[in-house]
Order: C-alpha cells, then structure tokens, then sequence
C-alpha cells in the first residue's frame, strides 16, 4: 500500500471511533423526563407548562413550585395538600398525600388505624385493606436544589399518571410528600443563580454560578442543617414536618440529596460497620430490598451507583436514619451536584437535569418496593412496637428521672421535645435518690422506659463507649439531657416502683407572679434560662442594673431572700426612667421569660455588716452588648447561625453580622464585643489587625470559639510587636525539628488510621469555677460540653483565667482516641483574660451547638453581659 494510503487508514483508525462518540450527547439520555410505559391524563398540566421552560433548564422558584403543587391537587382526585408550617421567613412548607379515591374517602381511618400498629396495647392487627405508608422528602438542603424539582415530576406523575401499575401502587400504599423541607435556603441557592446564570449553560467548574457560598444555601434562614434536626428539633421547618411524620409514621422513608461533583449516585445501605446498634437487623434488611428497584431502573440505563461507602446510619438525628428507630426504614439517596445547570466532571459531564430525572424516577422505583413490599413493611412494623415493652424490660434502666433545678424553663422545654417524639413525660409522686442526686416531687420528671418509644427513649438518654468503627459522618454521641443542662439518672432494678410514676404531664413554659410594687428597686436571680433576656430588657430600656458578684441576703416584699452571685439588680437610684414604667417592665419579665421578680425593701444587707449591701462593691454596673459576629467565606456559618439564632430569636437581642473580609471598614467604635466563630484562619493574616488590638484595649471584648482561638490568642494575648524583638532571627538552615520515628503502613489502612485520630462529636466532663462572673446561673461545678475541636488550648500564667477545664477523664459520652482523650484532660475548655480595659474570651468549642445545647448557652451569654465584671490579677 502506499505509504500516503497507510496514512490515511492509520488516521481513520483513530478518529472514527472519535468521531462516532463526538455525536452522542449526555443531555439526549436525560431527554426523556416521564416514563413511556403508561399514558398520561391529559387534563393534569405537567410541570413544564406551567413553570414555562424544560425541567433542569433553571431551578424551579419556591413560588412556581407551590402555585404548581397546589394547581395539580385541586385537580386530581388522588390528592390533597395542606400547608404544615412556615419557614422563618414565612414560607409555607407544603405536604400532599396521595393514593387513590377510594383510600381518600376512607383517610381519617387509614391513618388511625396506622398509627394504632405502633401503640403496642392497641390489638390493631393487619388486614389485607391495610395500605403500606411511604413518605418522601424533598429539599432538606436548598442548596441541592434537584431533590426539590424532583417533586414537580413525581406529583405530577401521581396525578395523571394511568395504568395498571400506578393504580395498584396508589390503591396499595398512602404517599406522602414534603416539599420542600427548607424553602428560605432553596431561596438563597435561586438567588445566586439569577445573580449569575446566563442564557447558555457553562460547564467550566470555575464558572461564578458553580461557586456559591453552599453553608448559606444548604442551611435555613439562621444557618441551621435542617437534615440534622429531626431529633432536636429546635426550627419551625422540622417542627411542621415531625408532627406529620409522627401521626403517620411511614413505613419508608426517602430523602433525596445531592453530593459532591465528582461523585455518581449513591443510596443507603450505608456503611455497614457504621450503623447505629439501636437500628434492628430486620430493617437493614428491608432497606436492602427496597432499594432493588432502584438498581433495576439504574442498571436498565447503564448509570454508574453505589451503596455502603462515606454515609452511614449512625446519628439518628438525620432523616434517614431516624425512621431506623421508630419502627420504619429510610433510604437516603445522593446525586452528584450539577452546581449550576451543568458541570464538567471527571466522570464526564454532569447535569442538573440528570439529577431531577434520577430523583423522580427512584422515587417511583420507591413507592413500587413499598406497595410490594406492603405485607412485609406493615408486620415489621407491628412487630417493632408490639416487641416494645418486652425489649424494655430487659435493659437495666426502668425509669430515667430528670429536673433543671433554678430553671423550670429547661425542664419545660425537655419535656417538650419528648412529647413531640410521643415519649410521654410523668408527674414525679415523690422524692427518690438516684446517682448521688435528691430529685423532687413537683419538681422533676420521671419517664418510664417501658413505652412504644423504648428504643429513641435510649438513644436519647444513654451515653455510648463503644464503637465498631471510629469513622463518623457525624456526631458519635447526642445524649440529651446534658445538653438541656438537666440532673438525670436511671432508675434501675429495685430503685424503680410503679408508684413514682404519676400522670402525665407536660409542664407549660413557667409564668412568675406579678411582681409585688417596690419604693427601693428589684432583683432576680439569673438562673433562669431567659434571664439573659430580661436583663437584655432592662439595659435597652435605659435602665441601670447591677449584677451581684457575691452571694447576698436581701429585705424583700416577701422576706428575706437569699442570692446567689449573678443575680440581677435594678435600684430606683439614678434612673431617669418613671417607677411606674420600671414597674411594668418587671411585670412584663415576669409574665414572658418566667422570671421571679423581687421587690426590694432596703438596700441594706438583711445579715447586717456580715453581708453585702447592694450599693457596695461587690456588686458591678452592666452595659447593654453591642454585638458583632463575624460571618462569611472562611468561617463556620453553622457556628455563626447558632450564636445569630440564640440573641436574634430566643433573646431578641439584636446582633450585627460582618463578613470577614470587610470587618477593615466598620467603626470599631460601635460595637462592646465582636464574636469570632469557628473557620479557616490558617492563613489569615488581615491589615486591621493592630486596629483590633488598639480596640480591645480600650474596652471591648473580643470572643473565640473553636479553631478561632488559636488565631486571635497570637493576635491578643500571646502577641509580641515585631518591633520590640530583639536579637537576630536563627539562620535559614537551622535545624527546627528533630527527626520523628516512620512507620510503613499499608496504604489500605489509611481512612481507618486517620479516622482514629478524630473527635466524633463528643460529650465531655468539666469543672466550672461558678464564683467567676462567666460561671454565674450555674448551680454546680459539673458541667457537661460539647466537643468537637481536637486541638487542646494552651495553658495560661492567670491561675484565675481558666473559667472551664476538662475532668482528668474527660470522655463522658462518644467517641474520642485515646491519644486526643489524654491530651485533652485537664486542659482548658473556656479561658477569659482581661487585657487592659478590654477582655479576650476563649471557647474551645461552640457552646450553643445546634441549638440544642441550652445548658450551655448561659456560657456564652455571661460572655457577653459579663465580660469585664471580673478583673485582671494584680501584679506583684
């Protein structure tokens, strides 16, 4: 052949096949959105006629979304749609049930015949009428916005849809939808993209639409992962939704997701080492059958998945494992993000069509399981609960008692959070011992763990120790009643009588008497939850108030009361607001944040010279805080959410938020305390830095929580002005580390190794010095804090500096190595230094953390309104 001929047959070799894979497009297998195999009612409107462009072509608004929902419900007699709740930024959450015509008819039914397989006394048995319960989540995390679009599809699809299949599925099962779960972060996502989509869809991944700020986009309006919130349960999204979800209780759940890029698609089972040892064998079981379907329509389209690697069971606190202990299964499902409409991957190219279409037909994959699945799910089911009570008494722990001594506000709200998980709560009939601790009738609870709940009431309760496996998705630990600040202990074996238990009972928010009218001025304690809020009253109504640093005994309208440091006083001396006004005012603290008001008689000590008058010393005037956090790139939003959503919505004290990158323009001037969350700030390195130094010397309060610490200890207290160093810096080729012994290991070894070196989201045990001012409103020396940051804070020269140090056996509930359990022990968890006129304080976690942590909450507000009462140690 000739040589120009073998050319020409070498270059055909390699571009034909070239050129044949050059006209197949990725977008054509996503073309089609419905499945063909049944026909559609033409009277039913899809998704795209309404919302007036393709699906995945720009994500769908909140708004074309509910006018959609609610357009196709009013037309189909196979749903109906109720608005469950209201974001914080009022938009409605909106939840359907579907099933067929003759099921509707009998709805009320159905549901209380449902409900009554998990009442394990209700006799309810199982008929071949029963339909099975499958609900289905969409948009928990705005930022991945495909899981919401899905629900267009899929509702649309259980309206018009006509077939034999649908029609058995519909007739076989009541489906339940939520969309969506967090409409105000979804907002943020669509805000980002009219800000920077275009009419062409780029796929560079350095394209602005793909580089979204995702915590702001995934969290709701204060910031909160609403996906870690079905057991705290602390925002008004999973507060709507939780109510529903308990008066059905599905039988499967399925909550649709996104991950990262470079991912395909991933759906539980988790991994199997790593699922909670609550969850029962028979439910992994079923979740793996149910999720046959899925593979099937998956394997029929050739699409790559997986099950079993990176997520787990283990928190139940997400919602797809919640379902794992109450009696049910869920199946979380994960598509690899578009970010924008569409993106360059190492697996090709990734649109966010494609991820609509996977969502909405796994979610019929899902609803078929379950409808033949029905008998399985509904005895399962059955068998959960009916098992219950038998399972409870084979666990030591009868009975768990619990009280808030000084704070019924605490109490209140734990019994709250019990009975929205239909734990019941109980009358206390008299006073019991348990765990070296006296707990009081009238003023503790007592909960039975012989309840359907029998297994969330452990998850809640009990500390964990041991582990299968070290590596967490989240936290290794959520034992509640630490966190409310609560004294619990189990009641076991002989200690436990039927007759503690009285009614049931959950205690109303406390309302304190009306204030008796005082000719000298008023004092509350601030052991109260919302004494924070009060005071907070007091000072922005141009009050002068005072704050006890020793223990005192008082005349009152009442007697003589006594103190103890930290309380509250407002005297009539100096005020220029009238007594009738400060008189309401008292009224309104004790009608609203529950607080006992006391009507001074004298100012004199009621133990004479023995004692402290409240004009003497020991008592320090207050100012109102002037607070800024710091937000943005760089820091943890989840951290800044939590403290924002503690001053904004429980306090209602107002707070200014600042990006980090923009704090070099603020009037320093303005603000008593600038708060740092948790972040980066390994190379951050900003030119307002002397600035920050010059304005907390003069008098403000700088805050560090976490990671943060480290950097603005060496900005504060550890800093040295390079101008006064003396001598020459050591030679370039100095030797500054000493040679460390190596270790070959095996590179199949690496993601165990590193993972026991982590701090799975622990509960550690503290001692709190209660006579500092930071310390106040606590009534014992025990404390219990989260921890999460494996870093130990260093020491300090001011013994009086470490408010917090961590027990020598720090470790209460969780997991922790042992490496970072004995670095850790005896270190300080909360340092507070004052620095000229101003004050550095230092957490070595976030003390509010998810919103929960309402025994720890104090910490951080006497942070705030305390932060300069205590003084520096006089120097020698």
């Amino acid at each position: 052949m000739e040589p120009h001929r073998v050319l020409a047959a070498i270059l055909f070799a390699i571009l034909l096949p070239h050129a044949l894979l050059a006209d197949i497009d990725v977008r054509e297998l996503d073309a089609e959105m419905y499945p063909a195999d049944v026909s559609y009612d033409a009277s039913i409107p899809t998704p795209e006629s309404l919302i007036g462009h393709e699906l995945g072509r720009q994500p769908v608004r909140h708004h074309e979304l509910v006018r959609y929902l609610e357009t196709v419900a009013a037309m189909s007699d196979r749903l109906s749609i109720e608005t469950i709740g209201y974001s914080h930024q009022r938009r409605p959450i909106l939840f359907i049930v579907a099933t067929s015509p003759r099921n509707r008819a009998r709805l009320d039914d159905i549901r209380a015949e449902h409900a009554a397989l998990t009442d394990p006394g209700s006799g309810q048995m199982i008929d071949d009428d029963m339909p099975v319960v499958t609900w289905l989540n969409y948009g928990v995390h705005g930022a991945e916005s495909s899981g919401m679009d899905a629900a267009l599809p899929f509702v649309y699809y259980l309206a018009a849809a006509r077939g034999e299949r649908i029609e058995a599925i519909l007739e076989e099962s009541v489906i339940l939808v939520t969309a969506i779960f967090n409409p105000d972060g979804h907002n943020q996502r669509i805000a980002w993209f009219d800000a920077y989509g275009g009419q062409r869809m780029i796929a560079d991944p350095a394209h602005v639409e793909h580089d979204f700020n995702w915590q702001r986009a995934r969290t709701n309006h204060y910031w909160f992962d609403l996906n870690r919130q079905w057991l705290p349960l602390t925002q008004p999204e999973p507060r709507a939704w939780i109510r529903k979800w308990h008066e059905w209780r599905p039988n499967l759940t399925v909550d649709y997701h996104e991950m990262g890029s470079g991912e395909t698609y991933y759906f539980h089972p988790g991994a199997a080492t790593r699922t909670n040892p609550l969850v029962p064998d028979e439910a992994e079981r079923l979740m793996e059958k149910t999720v046959r379907t899925s593979e099937d329509f998956l394997d029929s389209e050739a699409r790559l998945y997986y099950h079993g690697e990176r997520f787990d069971n283990y928190y139940i606190g997400k919602g797809s494992t919640f379902p794992l202990v109450n009696g049910g299964v869920g199946v979380l499902y994960e598509a690899a993000a578009a970010l924008g409409r569409e993106i360059d991957t190492d697996n090709g190219l990734r649109t966010y069509r494609e991820n609509i279409r996977k969502h909405f037909r796994t979610s019929i994959a899902s609803i078929d399981a379950a409808a033949s699945m029905r008998g399985e799910f509904l005895d399962y089911q059955k068998r959960f609960y009916d098992g219950a009570l038998d399972a409870a008494r084979q666990q030591s722990a009868r009975a768990w008692v619990f009280s808030a001594p000084g704070d019924p506000t605490r109490l209140a709200l734990f019994a709250d959070l019990l009975n929205a998980h239909r734990i019941l709560t109980h009358e206390l009939t008299r006073d019991v011992r348990a765990g070296g601790k006296t707990f009081r009738a009238g003023e503790a609870l007592i909960v039975p763990t012989a309840q359907a709940q029998h297994r969330l009431i452990r998850s809640i309760f009990e500390t964990v120790h041991e582990f299968e496996d070290a590596t967490f998705y989240d936290v290794s630990t959520w034992t509640m009643p630490p966190a409310f600040g609560l004294d619990y202990a189990p009641l076991e074996g002989r200690a436990f009588r039927d007759d503690l238990v009285g009614g049931a009972v959950v205690p109303p928010m406390p309302v304190a008497a009306a204030p008796d009218r005082s000719n000298y001025g008023y004092v509350f304690e601030w052991s109260a939850y919302f004494a924070p809020r009060a005071l907070n009253r007091i000072l922005e109504a141009g009050l002068l108030a005072r704050v006890a640093t020793r223990a005192f005994s008082a005349t009152t309208a009442e007697g003589v009361v006594e103190f103890a440091p930290g309380s509250i006083v407002v005297p009539f001396d100096r005020q220029t607001v009238e007594r009738d006004r400060i008189h309401e005012l008292m009224r309104t603290i004790a009608a609203d944040d529950g607080i006992a008001i006391h009507a001074l008689v004298s100012g004199r000590s009621a133990t004479g010279t023995a004692g402290y008058d409240v004009g003497g010393p020991s008592f320090r005037a207050l100012e109102v805080p002037r607070v800024l956090i710091v937000v943005g790139r760089g820091t943890n939003l989840y951290d800044a959410g939590e403290m924002w959503h503690l001053l904004d919505f429980r306090m209602n004290m107002p707070v200014t938020l600042r990006e980090r990158d923009r704090l070099d323009e603020i009037d320093w001037s303005r603000y008593t305390h600038v708060v740092f969350p948790s972040g980066d700030y390994d190379e951050y390195a900003p030119d307002f830095a002397d600035q920050l130094r010059q304005w907390n010397a003069a008098g403000g309060t700088l805050i560090g929580i976490g990671n943060a610490t480290e950097w603005l200890r060496a900005n504060t207290l550890d800093y040295v002005d390079p101008a006064e160093i003396d001598g020459e810096a050591a030679p370039e080729d100095a030797e500054t580390e000493e040679a460390t012994d190596f270790e070959r290991v095996d590179y199949a070894e690496k993601e165990q190794r590193e993972a026991m070196d982590v701090i799975g989201g622990a509960i550690f045990s503290a001692d709190l010095d209660t006579s500092h001012p930071l310390g106040f409103g606590f009534q014992s020396r025990d404390l219990k804090l989260h921890k999460n940051y494996r870093e130990p804070m260093g020491d300090t020269v001011n013994p009086y500096a470490t408010v917090i140090a961590y027990a020598d056996d720090p470790v209460f509930s969780g997991y922790v190595s042992g490496t970072h359990r004995d670095a850790l022990a005896g270190t300080a968890a909360l340092i507070a230094e004052r620095v000229s006129e101003g004050s550095v304080i230092l957490f070595a976690d976030n003390p509010n953390f998810r919103g929960f942590w309402y025994g720890t909450n104090k910490l951080f507000l006497n942070a705030l309104f305390f932060s300069t009462v205590f003084d520096a140690p006089e120097e020698n």
